[in-house]
C-alpha cells in the first residue's frame, strides 16, 4: 500500500523509456532479463544459451551499459531519471535515511509485486544521489541518501549497531540499541538495522537472527516469545490463540500441536490443569505431591496444612482440595498432629 500523499510512479513507463534508449536490441535483452524488468530475473548462464553468446560475453555486456546508463543519468540524459529520484530520495528521508528496496517499492507502487521491486532496484541504481547496498548473505538489497552517507559508512553504522546488540545481550527496544550505538536517532538505527540479515525485530524489541524471541523460528519458540510477553501462566488453550492473533509469519498451528510441544520442552512447567509458566520464572517440573515433599524438606519440620497449601499455591495454580486430597491420600505424608503433617520416612 502507499502513503495517500505519495502519487504511485509510472514505474513500468520509466522502465520502459529508458531501455528505449539502448540502441542495440540485444543489449536491452539483456538488461531487461538480468533485473528481471518483465518477468523473472534470468542467470547469466541462461541469457547467454539464449542469445548465443557465452555467460561472461552476457556479463560484459550488462556491466557496460549500466556504466553508460548511470553517466547519462548523471548528466540527467535518462528519462524520467530527475522526478523518480526525487520521489525516491524523499521517501528514503523519511523512512530513516536508508530503506531496503522492497519497502521502498511499498512506498511508490501500487501492488509491489515483485516485477515492481526490481524495477524500483533498476532504476535506483541509476539515481546519481542515492547510495546502493546489493544484496548478499550479509545485508538486504537496499537505498540510501548518498548526501548522508555512502554504501561503505551505511555497512560500518549497521556493523556498530550489531555490536551493540551483542553487547546488549538481549533483544531491546531501538532507543536503547540506538544510544548504545552512539546513534542519534532512532528511527535512523531502526532503519539501518532492517538492512541487516543478521538482525531481526518482533514486538518493537530488536536481537540477533539467531534469538527465539525476535525470530522464533518452530512452534516451541512462538509458545516461549507468548508466555514471556505476557509474563504469567496461560492455558495452552490460550496460548494457541495467542499465536494465532500474534505478528509471527507463520501461525498456522493447532491447539494440540501446542499441546504436544508445551509437553516436550523443558522450558515449560505445567503448574496447573492444561497451566503453563516458565521454568526460568523458578518453577520446577513434578506433581503437586512432588511440590508439597519439597515444601516439607525446606521447612524441615512439620507443617499446619494451611502453611502447606499457601506454600504449594505459589508454583502451581491447583485447588486447595487437590493439595488436601495429595497430602491426606499418599503415603509419603503423615499427619503427626491436628492439621498437621510430616513426611513419612
Amino acid at each position: 500500500m502507499t502513503d495517500t500523499a505519495t502519487k504511485p510512479v509510472q514505474i513500468e513507463k520509466v522502465v520502459t523509456d529508458i531501455l528505449a534508449t539502448i540502441d542495440r536490441e540485444r543489449e536491452r535483452e539483456i538488461i531487461a532479463r538480468r533485473y528481471g524488468l518483465f518477468d523473472r530475473r534470468e542467470t547469466l548462464e541462461q541469457i547467454g544459451e539464449l542469445l548465443g553468446i557465452t555467460r561472461e560475453r552476457v556479463r560484459q555486456l550488462e556491466k557496460a551499459v549500466m556504466a553508460r546508463l548511470k553517466a547519462q543519468a548523471d548528466d540527467g540524459s535518462v528519462p524520467h531519471i530527475k522526478d523518480v529520484q526525487v520521489q525516491m530520495r524523499d521517501q528514503i528521508a523519511l523512512m530513516g535515511k536508508v530503506a531496503r528496496i522492497t519497502d521502498l517499492s511499498a512506498k511508490l507502487t501500487k501492488d509491489n509485486s515483485r516485477i515492481d521491486q526490481s524495477r524500483v532496484s533498476f532504476i535506483a541504481q541509476l539515481c546519481p544521489k542515492l547510495s546502493i547496498i546489493e544484496e548478499n548473505d550479509s545485508y538486504f538489497h537496499a537505498a540510501g541518501l548518498k548526501e548522508i552517507h555512502d554504501e561503505k559508512q551505511i555497512k560500518k553504522l549497521v556493523a556498530d549497531i550489531i555490536e551493540a546488540i551483542k553487547a546488549l545481550a538481549a533483544p531491546s527496544s531501538i532507543e536503547v540499541i540506538s544510544k548504545k550505538a552512539s546513534q542519534d536517532d532512532p528511527k535512523q538505527t531502526a532503519a539501518l538495522a532492517s538492512v541487516s540479515k543478521q538482525l531481526a525485530t518482533l514486538n518493537n524489541r530488536w536481537g540477533l537472527i539467531k534469538w527465539p524471541m525476535v525470530n522464533p523460528k518452530n512452534i516451541r519458540d512462538k509458545i516461549y516469545v507468548i508466555l514471556y510477553e505476557k509474563g504469567s501462566a496461560m492455558h495452552f488453550n490460550e496460548i494457541a490463540k495467542s499465536i494465532k492473533g500474534s505478528e509471527f509469519k507463520r501461525k498456522d498451528v493447532t491447539t494440540q500441536a501446542i499441546h504436544n510441544e508445551l509437553i516436550k520442552d523443558k522450558r515449560f512447567v505445567l503448574i496447573g490443569r492444561g497451566i503453563y509458566a516458565l521454568k526460568e520464572w523458578g518453577y520446577d517440573k513434578g506433581t503437586v505431591a512432588d511440590v508439597i515433599v519439597k515444601v516439607l524438606k525446606k521447612a524441615k519440620e512439620p507443617l499446619h496444612r494451611d502453611e502447606i497449601v499457601k506454600q504449594v499455591l505459589k508454583s502451581r495454580q491447583v485447588k486447595e482440595t487437590t493439595i488436601l486430597l495429595n497430602l491426606q491420600g499418599k503415603s509419603q505424608f503423615k499427619r503427626v498432629a491436628k492439621a498437621t503433617y510430616a513426611l513419612a520416612e
